[in-house]
């Protein structure tokens, strides 16, 4: 699994060892473009590692997001979604997310505008709480395309908020 050494000295700094499970779950989510649920993690990853439990799949998603090293998206399904977040700029992105369908949609427009006023907004919240922002996570809840053209034929209100 080449390019995952660079993360053991993370696990350490975190007082969490460097285990095989981790090991699968980080490659896994580094190689996926898709915001996958626990279990569609635990499913995929089971064939090459049928003694990995899906606690500890929960456990190590929980300590890779707390790490900086994934990105953990809550739906309204109360399913949790994971990917892997990348350090580079241009991978930057935020997310859309349907709250019909669970559809989430990646989206990197606006970033430039949408990162100076968080950037200011973080100054602001650390400057007043005395607290230590270390990263932000932007999610737009609403209805897709096709469950809004759905819900037009259908006759159904789009439920608010």
């Amino acid at each position: 699994m080449p390019g995952l050494h660079k993360w053991r000295h993370r696990f350490k700094s975190h007082a969490s060892r460097w285990t095989v499970p981790r090991e699968a779950i980080l490659d896994f989510l580094s190689r996926s473009s898709k915001h996958m649920s626990v279990k569609e993690i635990y499913s995929s990853l089971y064939k090459s590692y049928p003694g990995m439990g899906l606690t500890t799949v929960y456990r190590t998603l929980e300590l890779l997001a707390r790490m900086g090293l994934i990105t953990k998206l809550t739906l309204g399904d109360g399913q949790s979604r994971y990917e892997f977040k990348s350090s580079e700029k241009e991978k930057h992105h935020h997310h859309l997310i349907c709250t019909e369908c669970g559809k989430i949609i990646d989206y990197s427009e606006f970033l430039d505008e949408e990162l100076s006023l968080v950037r200011k907004t973080e100054e602001r919240l650390a400057k007043k709480y005395n607290f230590k922002v270390l990263d932000h996570n932007i999610e737009f809840l609403g209805i897709c395309e096709k469950c809004n053209k759905s819900n037009k034929r259908s006759g159904r209100a789009v439920r608010r908020r």
